[in-house]
């Protein structure tokens, strides 16, 4: 009996003396795994417009209905991306969201993506819900905040082919594959092969 009670203390005292393994995590901040699933973002053009089209398509994927996405149409004075639509309301409730990534892959222009923030908590719940405007990248330099005219080519084709480059690179340097097997042969491009 007397032993049982030595050995358990032998355990408690042999852990008081390891290094302690706790994060100091307010003051050091960990460090995120480089395809952590974070914090979504819809994403721009070289030119500052938006990339979301508003086909709505992460939102039929969303399994937890955490998206919500309005379309609306681009004109010739108030174009906000380079097709006919672009996303007039865009929301995403994270009271709601579990982080899948489904919605990454069913967009078709790329235009959400999934950064490393993790730090969501807020003290309401409609401070969860993240606008377009949360939501959308920052304008870096060079970009220009829409609604403009689109100023990287003539068509959408032009964005979406690989025609575009950023600018301060040369030109072609960023060019999609199936882009530059188009212009060879003069077809359209009919998929993507890595």
């Amino acid at each position: 009996m007397a032993f049982g009670f030595f050995k358990g203390f032998g355990v408690t005292f042999s852990h008081m003396f390891r290094k302690v393994i706790t994060t100091d995590y307010p003051f050091k901040p960990p460090v995120s795994a480089p395809r952590y699933h974070g914090r979504h973002i819809l994403n721009r053009h070289p030119d500052g417009l938006e990339k979301c089209i508003g086909c709505e398509l992460c939102a039929w994927a969303c399994p937890a209905d955490a998206i919500y996405v309005e379309g609306g149409d681009n004109t010739e004075e108030q174009r906000f991306s380079p097709g006919e639509r672009y996303a007039k309301t865009y929301q995403i409730n994270y009271a709601r969201c579990i982080f899948c990534g489904l919605c990454i892959e069913a967009c078709p222009t790329r235009s959400l993506t999934m950064s490393n923030e993790y730090e969501l908590a807020r003290d309401s719940r409609q401070d969860l819900i993240f606008t377009k405007e949360q939501l959308l990248a920052p304008l870096l330099p060079g970009m220009e905040q829409p609604p403009h005219p689109m100023r990287l080519g003539d068509s959408e084709k032009d964005y979406y082919l690989g025609a575009l480059t950023n600018p301060g690179i040369s030109a072609g340097a960023e060019r999609a594959p199936w882009a530059e097997a188009s212009e060879v042969d003069g077809s359209e491009p009919t998929g993507v092969t890595s």
